[in-house]
């Protein structure tokens, strides 16, 4: 949100920098993002000040130039050479000094220097309009009627000076902030100044020719609704006063009529919209809703249909199709709005509900200036002022007068919020003890008033603007917030309390997280039943951990029981895809498995959290880059791998899978505990969902993966010293796994093994039978030196010898 510097001076008195301002509202809570100087003229006339001639005299050797004294406030006369005709002593003019950069109406921009001019001296230069861009005209120079004594910055003559936006990072709490005035309220507060509102007093009602019928249909949407009349203006464009104003803060100009409502939109925070009263058919204004489809060509041009909820701003037209003429606080129709030639209107202020018109928003995709306010809620009892004062500023730029009294539609007034308010929480959650005299001075800073006041605690009124303070710890929070965040010395003895560490990790996060990783690799979330047949825990009856929970009253047979293993809920997921030529799928789910467990003192429920994958078809569709290829186990692999380097869990043994489940794969365990099954799914078990081809299948244990998860982050110093590698060919037994050979050698060399890979298996006719070899590679490392051949060798002939010992391997070398 962007805020006038000068703007807000005129609300209330501000000696202090734009920076020091800045500042106070970012310690109020209005983070201030950044300050930008906004000129109104190009260069902001920088080091051209109010002179005056004291001499002229003809220049000898030029006649159409003369050679001038003039005192330009800088303590010793300038002596100027100036060739325009008009020059005389005694004027009052303008003077660019040296080193002036100058910006033109027309040409480059030129900066003053000293300078010798047929041989007489000019400190200076003495200024005609056009040539500091302030019009067209080169006919003489600038001749000032004005006592302002020399050296006044021209900028100040011409009311020039610069602005500055004040860029405030609004959070969608205050809205209340959202205006010049909500600013003003808040340094009001932090600097206990008084504030001065703008005057309605001069607004007259001229005569009661123009009055409308207005109704209000929807009250719950539109619990006040006020308005009137003023004829006989002229649409022309504003004044230059207000066009700076909004071009200070970032919007462009229109006319002098919307110009008016949006100076009082940002001005007050209550939005306004102007209706051409020649356009409402009936001499009616209705507020209503429209049926479903209606509709509407909103002020852009585009049409719009509306839904059943959407607020309309209706005309008496009997036709929906042309009663329409504005979404009630979000955005104007085409042939309402104010024109050329317009001139009469009908001035809409109100306070609609924030719920109906944030549904309107998310409806249509509108983001407007109006809608920001209203659907974080606006002030109940600002709509009458705000019309008055922009009925005035109307007058003034466009002339007419008010032609009808104001209607104001309010059935039932919303109430101040009602808060109790215990001086202890105020104390206990600021930190410090403040006098009851303090904390009641700055609540009367914000409008809050005390009721009911106890020597333990008081009732805290507050003004329904306050949207975001319904609370006890919101209305000590508007305490602190004023006297300081600085203003809290910390305690001279740091408690635990304030240090302790909250390592409980947020499941639901840790879901979010690993969810959106999935996703960014391919796979796709499924969502399933929890109930499922009978039948197939019949299929795996040995694998699971407990007794079937089976519905009392099932709706079938097919989902007759809660599930023990997602693996069916994922291949019916599939088949279902697969039988609609979906053929290249990965998906991932989380959700819940149940079993009954009987003991001796009954039964007892289990509910555990998991994490399934599957994959079925092709690693990526098809290609002329290059051949599509099956997806296959190592590509289940690393995703499993992914989710738990995603989780930082790396202490993993392994062990073959449950041939129950998979024709071949493998279990990861910590601390003895699995905590993932993956592998290539028994084909007897697609058969059971009709699924002809392989799937691939991995089943987390989430609960113990949630334990697992530290939170932290390990960082280890990039090593200085170099790593080595050393390959070996080991002839084996086919019974022998590559987990056995790593598990073997982590086991021999602690130190400065680094990681190891196998790189070739072979299997054949070359070798004797029940052999094969795997060609295996080795890294080396030492955080501390670089490795020698001796260490080197020495460890490798430590590796060579456990393996043959404890595997029977033939090293060939």
């Amino acid at each position: 949100m962007n805020i006038s510097y000068k703007w807000l001076q005129q609300f209330i008195d501000l000696p202090e920098s734009p920076e020091e301002v800045g500042r106070r509202l970012t310690g109020t809570g209005l983070e201030v993002e950044g300050i930008e100087t906004i000129e109104t003229i190009r260069g902001g006339l920088a080091g051209v000040v109010v002179g005056e001639v004291l001499t002229c005299e003809r220049h000898p050797d030029a006649d159409k130039l003369s050679v001038t004294t003039v005192d330009a406030g800088t303590g010793q006369p300038l002596n100027i050479v100036c060739g325009a005709p008009n020059v005389r002593a005694g004027q009052k003019v303008i003077v660019a000094l040296v080193g002036a950069t100058l910006y033109p109406a027309s040409g480059e921009p030129f900066t003053i220097k000293k300078a010798k001019i047929r041989g007489a001296a000019s400190e200076g230069m003495i200024c005609a309009e056009d040539e500091i861009g302030l019009g067209e005209s080169h006919a003489g120079i600038m001749v000032l009627d004005t006592d302002l004594p020399n050296g006044t910055p021209a900028a100040r003559y011409f009311g020039l000076e610069p602005d500055y936006q004040i860029v405030i990072g609004l959070t969608p709490n205050r809205v209340d902030a959202a205006s010049h005035w909500g600013v003003a309220r808040d340094l009001k507060a932090a600097l206990n100044r008084p504030l001065t509102l703008p005057s309605v007093d001069a607004f007259t009602v001229a005569n009661t020719g123009l009055t409308l019928d207005v109704r209000v249909e929807t009250p719950e949407a539109s619990p006040r609704y006020a308005g009137l009349t003023i004829s006989g203006l002229t649409v022309t464009e504003s004044p230059d006063w207000l066009k700076k104003r909004l071009i200070s803060i970032g919007l462009n100009p229109i006319n002098n009529v919307v110009d008016v409502t949006n100076y009082v939109c940002h001005e007050l925070g209550q939005p306004l919209h102007a209706f051409d009263a020649d356009q409402i058919i009936g001499g009616q204004v209705v507020v209503k809703t429209l049926p479903e489809g209606t509709p509407f060509v909103t002020l852009d041009g585009v049409e719009r249909k509306l839904a059943a909820t959407d607020l309309m701003i209706c005309n008496g037209s009997a036709n929906d199709a042309e009663a329409g003429m504005c979404i009630a606080g979000v955005f104007g129709g085409s042939k309402s709005g104010v024109s050329p030639r317009t001139t009469r209107i009908f001035l809409e202020s109100a306070y609609f509900s924030p719920a109906s018109i944030r549904k309107t928003v998310q409806q249509h995709g509108l983001k407007t200036d109006a809608a920001f306010r209203f659907e974080r809620g606006t002030d109940p009892n600002l709509p009458v002022f705000a019309l008055k004062r922009a009925a005035l500023l109307i007058q003034e730029v466009a002339g007419g007068v008010v032609s009808s009294d104001i209607t104001d539609l309010y059935p039932e007034p919303i109430a101040d919020f009602r808060v109790l308010v215990r001086y202890r929480n105020i104390d206990r959650l600021i930190g410090i003890k403040l006098e009851h005299e303090r904390i009641h001075q700055i609540l009367e800073s914000l409008d809050i008033r005390a009721e009911e006041q106890t020597e333990t605690q008081f009732i805290a009124v507050v003004p329904p603007y306050r949207v975001d303070v319904t609370r006890e710890a919101d209305v000590i929070e508007e305490i602190l917030r004023i006297h300081g965040f600085e203003n809290v010395p910390l305690s001279d003895n740091l408690r635990a309390d304030s240090l302790s560490e909250f390592p409980a990790i947020d499941s639901n996060q840790l879901q979010a997280r690993i969810s959106a990783m999935l996703a960014s690799n391919g796979f796709i979330e499924t969502l399933t039943l929890s109930l499922t047949r009978p039948a197939y825990h019949e299929a795996i009856r040995e694998t699971l951990p407990g007794t079937d929970v089976t519905l009392l009253n099932p709706l079938s047979e097919e989902l007759s029981v809660m599930r023990q293993s997602m693996l069916f809920s994922s291949l019916e997921t599939l088949v279902y895809n697969l039988n609609r030529r979906q053929k290249d799928l990965k998906i991932f789910e989380f959700g819940k498995v149940y079993h009954r467990k009987d003991t001796d003192h009954g039964r007892r429920y289990v509910e555990t959290p998991r994490l399934s994958l599957a994959l079925v078809g092709s690693q990526q569709g098809e290609s002329w880059i290059q051949k599509s290829q099956p997806v296959s186990f190592q590509d289940l692999a690393a995703a499993v791998q992914r989710v738990l380097s995603a989780l930082r869990i790396k202490q993993i043994d392994q062990q073959p899978a449950d041939t129950a489940l998979f024709q071949y794969g493998l279990t990861y365990l910590t601390n003895k505990k699995p905590i993932v099954s993956f592998g290539l799914v028994h084909p007897k078990l697609t058969k059971l969902v009709d699924i002809k081809q392989p799937v691939f299948y991995a089943d987390f244990d989430w609960q113990a993966l949630v334990k697992l998860y530290s939170g932290k982050a390990l960082y280890e110093e990039v090593p200085k010293f170099p790593e080595v590698r050393r390959d070996l060919s080991l002839v084996l037994d086919k019974a022998v796994t590559f987990a056995e050979i790593r598990r073997i050698a982590a086991q021999t060399e602690k130190k400065l093994l680094r990681s190891i890979n196998v790189f070739d298996v072979y299997e054949g006719d070359k070798l004797e039978a029940g052999k094969k070899s795997y060609s295996v590679s080795f890294t080396l490392q030492d955080p501390s030196q670089t490795l020698n051949d001796a260490v080197i060798d020495k460890t490798m002939q430590r590796l060579m010898s456990a393996f043959e010992r404890d595997l029977g391997a033939l090293i060939r070398k």
